[in-house]
């Protein structure tokens, strides 16, 4: 049987990757095989990319070039670990996919969501999730959570998270996959919604 794939979405400090990491132990102690991972990166090649994607000395970089160089490193992602995953059985947990790119680099760079998806879908044809959690938070909230820490993404402000976050939204709104999560909640209750929207995909 082929595992499942659950992608963790939201902006930064929204708490996903932290929620992903509960969800994995979780899956662990109840007998399934999970492999949890992480965009950009996940393979050698990834982190590389990752690397060069989020230092803070390439503030020049412009939305298409970021477009460009996280397809690539979820190129190696999906054929390299998802998808032979997935096919053993074992049930994948990515933090971020191609609906970050559509946000971040779709919504707030302006190159535009159906660009992005087109892109992700119809040509790569990239594996799609069983499940996308979106983890919804103001950017303010996000920010506080955050603390001073800053990469290149995370600098560029509120004004750029919030369009993040609305393109975010709109995405929820037309494709069922999604299951918005109000992450400014207290975290036990976030982890609970997320844990009941998984178990129903499980």
């Amino acid at each position: 049987m082929r595992g499942k794939f659950i992608v963790f979405e939201g902006i930064d400090g929204s708490g996903k990757s932290s929620v992903s990491a509960k969800i994995e132990e979780r899956l662990k102690s109840s007998g399934r095989r999970v492999l949890r991972t992480r965009e950009p990166g996940g393979t050698p090649i990834g982190e590389k990319v990752r690397a060069v994607l989020l230092d803070p000395a390439n503030a020049e970089m412009v939305p298409w070039t970021e477009l460009f160089l996280y397809m690539a490193s979820r190129a190696q992602l999906v054929d390299q670990v998802i998808r032979p995953a997935l096919k053993e059985g074992v049930d994948v947990l990515c933090d971020r996919y191609y609906y970050s790119t559509a946000a971040y680099q779709g919504a707030a760079g302006k190159v535009g969501i159906p660009v992005v998806l087109k892109l992700a879908e119809e040509v790569a044809k990239f594996q799609r999730p069983d499940l996308v959690l979106l983890f919804d938070v103001p950017p303010q909230v996000a920010r506080q959570r955050a603390g001073d820490r800053r990469d290149r993404v995370e600098s560029k402000g509120e004004a750029y998270q919030e369009r993040v976050r609305r393109g975010f939204l709109k995405m929820a709104k037309a494709d069922r996959r999604f299951t918005v999560l109000d992450a400014s909640r207290p975290a036990d209750e976030v982890f609970e919604a997320a844990r009941k929207a998984v178990d129903r995909v499980l």
